[in-house]
């Protein structure tokens, strides 16, 4: 199929969560927040979910290096039941945003006056898949648009769906050295899971790097 490069980027604790079960995500050292600024200023788009947009209210801009607004890539959250709150900062006129929608819930969502209230204000809506965003068709609805690298920062349940139908290339993630534990904490990958150890996706370590406290590894995606 054609699709953007996607690279995946995430920073969790050496337990693997990427948030406590309360919420808090601050584990990036200043260091690794500016090598994730970097890495935005690189990328034609940014992707999370909605879980993400309502825990955490992101910008998704350029903003902890030197940057200006022509920096700031494409901003695309995965939202199937249109639930990206009007006052989200992600809807902000920093940069451009889409956002991706379910079918089922398309007609509710456009009748309603969010939908008027986001269009106005230039967002850009995709509608694919039935109950959830389909997407292998929104990745290649993305490249024909012109997203030729995709920056995907989750959460956890988005990380699981793309690596599972395979649209991840890319693993770069920032271990921290913190233990937080907790049953209910999101880890780096959550969703259904696979039943067996044969159906994990493989990946080929390529670069492992020190920076400040933190450590980097960065993956290739055995396809």
């Amino acid at each position: 199929m054609d699709k953007p490069y996607v690279i995946l980027n995430a920073a969790m604790t050496l337990d693997g969560k990427i948030a406590t079960h309360k919420g808090s995500s601050n584990i990036s050292g200043k260091q690794d927040l500016k090598r994730v600024h970097e890495l935005r200023k690189e990328v034609d788009a940014i992707m999370v979910g909605i879980g993400t947009v309502l825990a955490d209210d992101p910008r998704l801009t350029v903003h902890k290096i030197d940057a200006n607004p022509k920096d700031n890539p494409l901003r695309i959250v995965v939202d199937s039941k249109a639930r990206t709150p009007i006052a989200a900062r992600v809807t902000n006129k920093d940069a451009n945003t889409l956002i991706a929608v379910a079918n089922d819930y398309k007609y509710d969502f456009i009748v309603s006056n969010r939908y008027e209230s986001f269009s106005k204000r230039g967002i850009d809506f995709f509608f694919s898949g039935s109950k959830k965003v389909d997407l292998k068709e929104l990745m290649n609805h993305l490249k024909s648009i012109g997203v030729k690298k995709l920056m995907l920062e989750g959460g956890s349940t988005l990380n699981f769906s793309m690596v599972k139908e395979g649209l991840i290339d890319e693993i770069r993630i920032c271990i921290a050295p913190m233990v937080v534990g907790g049953v209910n904490a999101k880890t780096f990958f959550d969703g259904e899971g696979f039943s067996t150890m044969d159906e994990a996706i493989k990946l080929d370590l390529k670069e492992v790097n020190h920076l400040g406290k933190d450590l980097i590894l960065t993956y290739y995606v055995l396809k």
